[in-house]
């Protein structure tokens, strides 16, 4: 397997194992079902943007450093844009990209966008809605 292949695989295999991929509208009510039992985080990322990339990167290479259980789910939202747009509308947040919104009891309870996201800062914030 080729240097680039293994690196591909790696990101690919970090989605799947720590991201639940939005990729269905129907998924909204599912994390509002999980929010009820715990708190929920979206990240919405565009595949083309640098910053998007950076921002997911800070997320997975700090998974170690999660202070609170969550569960992370993963929108593209160049392909998705429809959910992208839900999202704002269900949770009442301004579109941003990327973004982290945290959910709990169905509704955002944090957001945030481009370079302020970071693990360190996401467990600022869920420490202050746990």
């Amino acid at each position: 397997m080729s240097f680039l292949n293994k690196i591909q695989s790696k990101l690919k295999s970090n989605i799947n194992e720590e991201w639940h991929v939005l990729n269905d509208m129907s998924q909204l009510d599912e994390v509002d079902e999980k929010s009820k039992d715990g708190l929920v985080v979206l990240f919405k990322h565009s595949v083309t943007c640098g910053i998007s990339a950076g921002a997911k990167h800070r997320i997975e290479s700090e998974w170690e450093n999660l202070d609170t259980p969550i569960s992370f789910y993963y929108l593209d939202l160049l392909a998705y844009r429809p959910i992208s747009n839900a999202i704002a509308d269900r949770y009442q947040v301004i579109h941003q990209s990327p973004q982290i919104i945290v959910i709990k009891d169905g509704v955002a309870v944090y957001d945030t966008s481009h370079h302020k996201i970071s693990m360190s800062d996401l467990n600022d914030a869920l420490a202050r809605v746990v």
